[in-house]
């Protein structure tokens, strides 16, 4: 008998307490439904962007894992995450094998069991109020991803609820509370829909209560008092519980448009420049990759400062160069040095690059945002680097442990140390809030550039070897960034996508991806502060105190009813 087949057996009641429970879905529908929830919150999710999906699938995992017990709750769960992760983070196999690929998708789908088992858990909690499931669902992912978002070598947030609303009206309400409370709506979405379709399938399916005793027969699923359709009454109280959850569903969804956002800034008017330049793909070694790719910034920069200088376009206040536009570092070789500094000459404008700088300790590497003037060169007060560097990609925590893994950890042969103080540059006519890559998931990273003055949101990335999925899921990344902020937003990246995001989130001048392009637009600075920039992480805070809570008030049920954990 599996782990899953033992959760359709329940414990006997305690004779001077009995216990009336109902079943949980059959094992051969709750199987389907956990990976159908993980299906459904992988199109949510950019590239395919049907942002209904992602409540949709919340439901179908609650709906699975409701009243079982914990390691069934949890197999389901990982069900769920593996159906969501694998697909979703198949960008991570293309250039460095499918080792890395499995093992962070397996990680991922970890933590959507213990979701599942959480879920579980509470079960208790909604059947004896069953308004209380959306509240409980929504708590409990938002729990869940403060848990992941950290853990372990400082979390990875991809994939939160979150980032599936770019497109959502409930994209809005990041203004207010940030992503965390962006996710707390969809979960409880998905426990709105959850409670509607329980309570449906309950009242119409025919039913034979449980004898209290424990003595008696059914001849269909057993159920409780919550489930079982009331004999008497009027149609229209037979149905509340359906109605009124599929009202409040639909209040929530129209409601956030009424959350205000910021359609422009308020400040100074600047001019800024993306520079795509493209990677080459074939026939070159290492040295002559990275000295490539290079030369295709500075070329694409020059041909922009032609067209400035033939009137075809106007004259920028600040270039964007992506991360790794110089990997080759600038302040070390005199000929990388030289190619930027023609670049920022030529066009009359300084220049945010992308670069990768030896040092500061034998090696080590940075990755990093440095900006260069024209005429004077680096400037060494404004550069930041990276503050969270992708552990086994970047750096190798545990080299010794890892290699016994895989071997591969070797190729990274130096490792990128963190920087320790916010992406804050100040360029003059702007002050960035300069993010790099992964950056850009992490809450904390982006605010605190907010919280030192930044006007602009900037992010950096490298999506030279993954795919426009992994582009595009980045990119809706950076428009909750803007609306969280209330400030204007641009991705600029070595292939694409890159393009600038206003401060409501809508994007502007996308590129293509592996193509060479430079977009120019005006953007309006920001130096207001939204609720959300005020309030920081004291909604995560509070909301992930009370899935904690919930937990703990779930153990007391279970303890009166004599019920025991599975």
């Amino acid at each position: 008998m599996t782990t899953l087949d033992r959760d359709e057996t329940h414990a006997p009641a305690a004779p001077t307490r009995p216990v009336v429970t109902g079943r949980p879905l059959p094992l051969r529908v709750a199987a389907p439904l956990a990976v159908a929830a993980g299906l459904a919150l992988l199109v949510a999710f950019p590239p395919y962007g049907v942002w209904p999906l992602a409540p949709v699938g919340v439901a179908l995992l609650a709906a699975a894992t409701h009243r079982r017990r914990l390691r069934a709750g949890a197999g389901l769960g990982f069900l769920t995450g593996v159906a969501l992760f694998a697909p979703l983070l198949a960008w991570t196999n293309l250039h460095t094998g499918y080792l890395p690929w499995v093992l962070l998708s397996l990680l991922q789908a970890g933590y959507l069991a213990l979701l599942g088992a959480a879920t579980a858990w509470v079960s208790p909690l909604v059947d004896r109020v069953r308004w209380s499931w959306p509240v409980l669902t929504g708590l409990l992912w938002v729990g869940q991803e403060a848990l992941r978002d950290r853990t372990p070598f400082g979390g990875f947030p991809w994939g939160r609820l979150a980032f599936s609303q770019d497109t959502s009206p409930l994209l809005r309400l990041a203004s207010l509370g940030g992503a965390p409370l962006v996710t707390f709506a969809v979960a409880l979405l998905g426990g709105l829909l959850v409670t509607v379709a329980w309570h449906t399938w309950t009242t119409l399916r025919p039913t034979t209560p449980i004898n209290p005793a424990g003595t008696g027969s059914t001849t269909g699923p057993s159920v409780d008092g919550a489930d079982a359709a009331p004999a008497t009454g009027s149609s229209a109280r037979r149905w509340a519980p359906v109605a009124v959850p599929a009202a409040l569903a639909v209040a929530l969804t129209a409601g956030a448009l009424l959350v205000p956002v910021a359609a422009a800034g308020s400040g100074a008017t600047v001019t800024v420049a993306i520079v795509q330049g493209n990677v080459p793909r074939l026939g070159l070694d290492f040295n002559a990759q990275r000295q490539a790719v290079l030369n295709n910034h500075v070329d694409a920069t020059l041909e922009l400062a032609a067209r400035v200088a033939a009137g075809q376009q106007d004259q920028p206040d600040l270039v964007v160069w992506p991360e790794n536009s110089s990997d080759i570092d600038p302040l070390r070789n005199p000929t990388a040095g030289a190619r930027i500094s023609q670049a920022a000459d030529t066009v009359r404008a300084p220049i945010l690059v992308g670069a990768v700088l030896l040092g500061p300790g034998a090696g080590q590497v940075r990755n990093a945002g440095i900006l260069w003037r024209p005429g004077t060169g680096a400037d060494l007060d404004q550069l930041y680097t990276k503050r969270h560097p992708v552990p086994f990609a970047e750096y190798v925590p545990l080299r010794d442990v890892a290699r016994m893994v895989s071997k591969q950890v070797d190729l990274i042969r130096n490792d990128f140390v963190p920087g320790s103080t916010p992406g804050v540059v100040r360029v003059g006519p702007a002050v960035l809030g300069d993010v790099i890559c992964f950056e850009v998931a992490y809450d904390e990273v982006v605010r605190d550039t907010v919280t030192g003055g930044a006007q602009l949101l900037v992010v950096q990335t490298n999506n030279a070897t993954f795919d426009v999925a992994e582009a595009r899921q980045q990119l809706a990344m950076v428009r909750l960034r803007a609306v969280e902020h209330g400030r204007p937003a641009l991705m600029a990246s070595t292939v694409g996508v890159s393009g600038f995001v206003a401060p409501d989130g809508r994007v502007s001048d996308a590129t293509g991806f592996n193509t060479r392009e430079v977009v120019v637009r005006q953007l309006r600075l920001d130096d207001g502060r939204t609720l959300a920039t005020r309030l920081g992480w004291w909604p995560e805070v509070a909301l992930a105190a009370l899935a904690a809570a919930a937990l703990v008030g779930a153990a007391v049920v279970r303890r009166r009813q004599r019920i025991m954990p599975g």
